[in-house]
């Protein structure tokens, strides 16, 4: 079923027009983004249950302008025939304001060079099963009732469960002189938590889903029940590290971590303007074993992240980052690519219309290659295969990781020892870590349940992911 358009984006896009065009008399560039977002989040627990809606929702407008050799924004959040002369002066009088003050601090000489748009009209309309507005609140928390209730079936230790889901419709539509651009889709995520406890030993388990999908993520959800509750059982005997060198195979959501925080953050080429980052020393230099090619891009898969044109109206696109161990390019907003002499990649994103775009990733995966797991798991003395994550941290700047990571499972002499040790740390230096990366399986998986901080903390859906992967790793 087609994602339908915003009713409230569609009856505004015309006043959005005149003011395009009033706009255009005074600057050389003018665009608009117009968007519509809403949502609902559901959660049950063995305590209770929760209904609210989505913190992603919002409803406004961010209009650009080139003004001698600087770019300004001004957002609001209504436009009609009653406000339409005020709100053409306000975002003359607040350009204005920002080019004085641009002068007088000597930021204006030069910065930028003025966009230069091709002519391009597209409407997307995504598709989903159930879109939101066709299930019944009362139907979805039965639903996570039922999820939530079952898992009590498996295990006596278990002292609470959370099943929660949210969905989100997402409807933009970007104008200026030569561009007219509309998109409607929407994406949906999920999770399952088992916490269990023994005497005084208490663990969790958990397991997320996500996709370009409606309200039939519930049904996956509803499919792992019993692997999330033996998950927390299983941590239960888990046991502390010892910290070294270890041969390390990392399941497709610790790849994807790993590709997020080594090569997302560290690509974003935001921060080459800044001379924040250490990837341009190594621009078409290799950066990592010639087994690895790595992705992003709105284009590159179907995730939460997947859209026809970001919130700079640039299309979306599949940006080869690192092809045979070398690094090609990185990913930009436009004003970025402006200042670099590049070609924007479609990743400059917005938290919502209040807030400036940064170059953010969207769907950043490593791609799949020849070997099994089954390959990986032999060729191993002593290590461990590394499951799900709790979070990472980067430094663009000297290229350092640190990912938390949930369990590792031992393997001596090429079999598990049903040994779990929980948690671990995982730390080197990017290059390093990747450069040792000796097999890649042919599975490839991405998940987009979680989100991306930067800049002030504005936050923006993301996915991340890859096939299995062995290298070799600090472990603490």
């Amino acid at each position: 079923m087609k994602v339908q358009d915003s009713a409230f984006l569609l009856k505004v896009k015309p006043l959005l027009k005149r003011l395009i065009s009033e706009l255009s008399k005074d600057y050389d560039y003018v665009s608009v983004l117009g968007t519509d977002v809403s949502g609902k989040s559901y959660s049950v627990l063995t305590t209770g249950i929760s209904l609210s809606d989505s913190n992603w929702t919002e409803r406004g407008f961010v209009v650009r302008v080139f003004n001698e050799s600087i770019y300004s924004e001004y957002s609001f959040n209504e436009l009609s025939e009653e406000n339409f002369k005020q709100v053409l002066n306000n975002i003359r009088e607040e350009t204005e304001k920002s080019l004085r003050n641009s002068k007088a601090k000597g930021f204006h000489t030069g910065k930028y060079p003025c966009v230069m748009e091709e002519k391009i009209v597209k409407h997307f309309n995504g598709d989903v099963v159930t879109p939101l507005e066709f299930s019944r609140p009362s139907e979805i928390i039965e639903k996570l009732t039922s999820i939530k209730d079952k898992a009590y079936e498996y295990t006596d230790l278990l002292v609470n469960f959370m099943a929660a889901y949210e969905g989100v419709t997402v409807s933009k539509l970007f104008i200026s002189p030569n561009k007219d651009l509309m998109q409607s889709y929407m994406w949906s995520q999920g999770y399952t938590y088992a916490i269990v406890r023994k005497e005084s030993n208490t663990r969790y388990g958990y397991k997320s889903y996500s996709g370009l999908k409606g309200t039939e993520l519930i049904d996956e959800m509803s499919k792992d029940i019993k692997e999330v509750v033996d998950k927390a059982v299983m941590l239960l005997n888990a046991v502390p590290i010892e910290p070294g060198m270890y041969d390390v195979i990392c399941s497709p959501e610790v790849a994807g971590l790993i590709a997020h925080e080594a090569f997302g953050h560290g690509v974003e080429m935001d921060m080459f303007v800044k001379n924040r980052a250490k990837a341009v020393e190594y621009l078409n230099k290799p950066v990592a074993s010639k087994l690895v090619e790595m992705h992003d891009g709105a284009r590159a898969a179907e995730e939460v992240s997947s859209y026809l044109f970001d919130d700079e109206g640039t299309l979306g696109t599949d940006t080869t980052i690192i092809k045979e161990g070398i690094l090609l390019t990185g990913i930009s907003d436009l004003l970025s690519a402006l200042k670099l002499g590049t070609k924007p990649t479609g990743n400059g994103k917005r938290e919502s219309f209040e807030r400036k775009a940064y170059t953010r990733m969207t769907n950043t995966f490593f791609s799949p290659g020849n070997d099994s797991l089954e390959e990986m798991i032999a060729s191993i003395e002593h290590g461990y295969l590394l499951e799900d994550y709790y979070s990472g941290m980067e430094d663009p700047k000297n290229w350092g990781i640190q990912c938390m990571i949930a369990y590792g499972r031992e393997i001596r002499n090429g079999k598990f020892t049903g040994k779990i040790v929980s948690p671990v740390v995982m730390t080197g230096y990017v290059p390093d870590l990747l450069q040792s990366i000796s097999m890649v399986s042919g599975e490839l998986r991405l998940s987009g349940s979680g989100a991306c901080g930067k800049g002030h903390k504005e936050w923006v859906k993301v996915s991340s992911g890859g096939p299995y992967i062995k290298a070799k790793a600090r472990l603490g």
